[in-house]
């Protein structure tokens, strides 16, 4: 299933399979019958549509969100983000099938995707409701690189995927909320309102199934967060943070202020 997401091309197809996957999954496990893990190779990437283009961070052009054509580039740079987030936690499930994890692992990683795909759904939603759609901008192609630093480690996969990357959502989500309700573009506000209260479960994943697998390998979890994030994270991380929401998902400020500054 998780592979069968990933190599599915369309924006739109993508997320209506992971959302039948994900009601699969979870109608078994109500049912008391969970579905069997098996195994699968995910591919190194995942299938993409011909469009947007996706060009090097440094070459996206940058956009005031002032603008009608502004709020468009901010609202498809957010759905791509969220497309890339379907195929990460699917990559998740799909990747680290030899690391024995209990079925709770499962269900979060499959609800973060299932929530995901619908996240994307919204923004494509205001995105053609203002006339444009997703691929008609170029996009980050730097997007999978996390998925390919640890693609080896599920331990850095979770501190720079969920407890870094998707952390710094909650802290940036608030101002783009203002910036569409200063617009009056409600039903980008009330998608955004969606995605920022359920990101904070996301991280909130990463971080118990960080420290799960510290403790069941008798580690610390901080310095083995700072550690990773050190690795496979290129760059400090940049303040000001949503210290409420990070811990709230269970990342206390000595796992994120440390790695403010370069080494």
């Amino acid at each position: 299933m998780a592979v069968e997401v990933l190599t599915t091309a369309d924006g739109r197809a993508k997320t209506a399979l992971s959302r039948a996957h994900a009601a699969a999954w979870f109608g078994a496990r109500k049912a008391g019958t969970p579905l069997p893990l098996g195994q699968a190779q995910p591919p190194d990437r995942p299938a993409r549509p011909t469009r947007p283009a996706l060009l090097d961070p440094r070459d996206v052009p940058r956009r005031r969100p002032g603008s009608p054509q502004g709020r468009i580039a901010l609202l498809h740079a957010i759905a791509h983000i969220e497309l890339n987030a379907v195929d990460l936690h699917w990559d998740l499930v799909a990747r680290f099938h030899k690391v024995d994890m209990p079925l709770g692992f499962y269900d979060d990683w499959v609800k973060a995707a299932d929530e995901e795909s619908k996240h994307f759904n919204l923004v494509c939603d205001c995105l053609e409701a203002m006339g444009s759609h997703y691929g008609a901008l170029p996009a980050h192609a730097g997007m999978w690189r996390a998925a390919e630093d640890t693609a080896e480690d599920i331990l850095g996969r979770l501190a720079v995927v969920p407890m870094v990357l998707e952390a710094r959502g909650l802290d940036v989500t608030p101002g783009m909320i203002e910036i569409f309700e200063r617009a009056g573009e409600s039903a980008a506000v009330e998608a955004l309102k969606t995605i920022y209260a359920e990101e904070v479960g996301h991280v909130a994943y990463g971080s118990k199934w960080f420290n799960f697998l510290c403790g069941r390998q008798g580690l610390d979890p901080q310095p083995v967060f700072l550690d990773l994030v050190r690795r496979y994270f290129h760059g400090p991380l940049k303040p000001p943070f949503n210290e409420e929401k990070r811990a709230q998902a269970g990342l206390p400020p000595d796992f994120y202020w440390p790695l403010t500054e370069p080494v």
